[in-house]
């Protein structure tokens, strides 16, 4: 008898810029989130419910696009009781709430704790100082070792989020927050590279030309020294790049945002392999899913290797790993 695959899935409900103290040099939170209404407990459960309609998922309940331990406390809470009730009769799995690493302590973990949140991510952006002054976070570096610390230590899930090509960053820089964000052992990882919105801090420095924008590709770059990072640590990465919207598209000026990040970074690990050949003739051997990786957009990646001396050939063979690919010189 055939098993019944069940899938995982997230409940979003999106809470807007409130409770927040800062407006951080890259924030539009209603542009991100692509909502500017505040949820009530009601529309908590209207989500909940039409989800479970759906048959065939596991799901959480996820409190993203905001600084959730930052909000109205008793508002926090008319909100946890409402998906809290879905925790307690079996139907969701658990809470997973977003936050700051400066709104959370012993207080608010035992909160969380009493109405069935299981995973806390904390926005650490950069480990850093002077990365995190120059763009308005404030907190610190030892703000986010200390949150993370405590969230461990009660029992939750880590969840850790950083940016690159912020204000002032470097991916010297940004390695070493890599490393600092392993060392806090978190079970997830997401990597926002930065993208500059209209009438944020960002967009005035890059005006100014004050503040030069990470592009796609350089973002991308670095992306492949951060990955297997995070992957011989053990450290899942749930997210490389913003989630598109059509709010979002409409309000970027600049920055590494492309609707397919992801699918660039690997396709630039496909092209590093090759490039640690010298120019000559190969046949590359790649499985029939990873063939658009292995050409790049508007096959890039091949292009580039013509003009850089390589003659490829490309053949599709499905013995080769998805995301892997086998060079032989002819």
């Amino acid at each position: 008898m055939d098993e019944k695959i069940v899938k995982k899935g997230n409940i979003s409900i999106f809470i807007p810029h409130l409770g927040c103290p800062h407006k951080c040099s890259f924030c539009n939170q209603n542009v991100i989130t692509g909502n500017e209404n505040q949820p009530t407990p009601q529309d908590v459960k209207n989500a909940v419910d039409t989800a479970l309609r759906r048959k065939g998922y596991e799901y959480e309940i996820a409190f993203f696009g905001g600084s959730f331990t930052a909000i109205d406390r008793q508002y926090m809470i008319s909100l946890l009781e409402a998906a809290g009730e879905y925790v307690k009769n079996g139907s969701v799995n658990g809470i997973r709430i977003s936050t700051r690493p400066d709104a959370i302590d012993e207080e608010v973990l035992e909160i969380l704790k009493s109405y069935g949140v299981t995973s806390i991510e904390l926005g650490a952006q950069s480990m850093d100082d002077e990365v995190l002054k120059a763009n308005l976070r404030g907190h610190t570096s030892a703000d986010v070792a200390n949150a993370s610390r405590l969230i461990k230590e009660y029992g939750f899930e880590l969840g850790l989020q950083m940016m690159t090509g912020l204000y002032l960053d470097t991916d010297e820089k940004a390695i070493k927050t890599a490393q600092r964000i392993i060392d806090l052992a978190p079970a997830t990882v997401r990597i926002y590279p930065t993208a500059v919105l209209k009438g944020t801090y960002l967009a005035r420095l890059l005006e100014d030309k004050v503040y030069k924008a990470q592009t796609v590709d350089d973002a991308a770059n670095l992306c492949t020294t951060l990955v297997p990072m995070f992957e011989n640590a053990g450290i899942k990465i749930i997210r490389l790049g913003l989630h598109s919207s059509p709010e979002l598209k409409k309000n970027i000026v600049a920055g590494a945002f492309h609707d397919s990040f992801g699918e660039i970074v690997k396709s630039r690990f496909m092209l590093n392999r090759i490039l640690k050949y010298p120019p000559d003739d190969y046949e590359i051997f790649v499985n029939s899913k990873s063939v658009s990786q292995l050409k790049g957009q508007q096959k890039r990646n091949i292009y580039f290797l013509m003009e850089a001396g390589y003659n490829i050939k490309v053949t599709v063979n499905d013995r080769v790993a998805v995301d892997d690919i086998k060079i032989v010189r002819r």
